[in-house]
C-alpha cells in the first residue's frame, strides 16, 4: 500500500473543492473526508439516514459503528458539511433514507468502491501537481489542520482512535523540519 500524505495548504483544499464541484457526489465526498476524520471504509458506507431525519432535516452529527474498530462514534457535522449535504441531498435524495450517499454508477443502491474513490480523489490531487494524494489523505488532511489550528495532540489521538500521540504525530505528518523550525523559533 501507498504511503499518503496530508494536503497541507489551503489553498489546495480550495481548488480540489473547485474541481470537485462538476461531481456532486464526488464534492461531497471531499468536503465529508476533511471535515470529519471518517476512514474510508466508513465514510463510503454513509447512507441518507446517517446524516438526515425522516423528516429531512439534517442530524447535527455523524452516528456511526466504525467497521475498524467496531466502537460507536459522534463527529460533529461542520456548517460546510450542512450546507453541502444540503445541496446534494436538494438535487439527488429520491426519498429512501437505506441509500447510499455516495451511490455508484455501476448498480442499484451501490456505493461506489475504494478504488473509485482513490481515484477520484488522486486524479484531482495529481491535475494540480500534488503527488502522494489519495483517499486516506482526507483522514489526514483533517487531522493535519486539526493539529495546526491548535487542537491538543491527545485530543485528536482520541478522535483517530490511535494509541499513542507519537503514532498520532507520524500519522498526520509533523517531519523533522517541522520540529527544527518549532525549536529554533523558540530560541530562548
Amino acid at each position: 500500500m501507498k504511503f499518503v500524505e496530508p494536503i497541507r495548504e489551503r489553498k489546495h483544499i480550495e481548488t480540489m473543492k473547485t474541481l470537485l464541484k462538476d461531481s456532486p457526489r464526488d464534492h461531497l465526498l471531499f468536503v465529508i473526508g476533511i471535515n470529519s476524520a471518517l476512514r474510508v471504509s466508513d465514510l463510503l458506507e454513509l447512507r441518507y439516514a446517517d446524516v438526515m431525519e425522516p423528516d429531512g432535516n439534517l442530524y447535527s452529527h455523524f452516528q456511526l459503528k466504525e467497521t475498524k474498530t467496531g466502537k460507536n462514534n459522534k463527529i460533529a457535522m461542520t456548517k460546510g458539511v450542512q450546507k453541502a449535504l444540503r445541496t446534494y441531498i436538494k438535487n439527488n435524495f429520491k426519498g429512501d433514507l437505506d441509500h447510499y450517499l455516495f451511490q455508484s454508477r455501476k448498480g442499484v443502491n451501490q456505493p461506489i468502491n475504494r478504488k473509485s474513490a482513490w481515484r477520484i480523489i488522486q486524479e484531482a490531487a495529481s491535475s494540480i501537481g500534488l503527488r502522494n494524494i489519495g483517499v486516506h489523505s482526507l483522514r489526514k488532511t483533517f487531522s493535519y489542520h486539526q493539529y495546526k489550528s491548535g487542537t491538543d495532540i491527545t485530543l485528536l489521538q482520541d478522535m483517530l482512535n490511535h494509541s499513542s500521540s507519537a503514532v498520532t504525530l507520524r500519522y498526520i505528518g509533523i517531519t523533522q523540519d517541522e520540529k527544527d523550525r518549532a525549536v529554533l523559533a523558540l530560541d530562548l
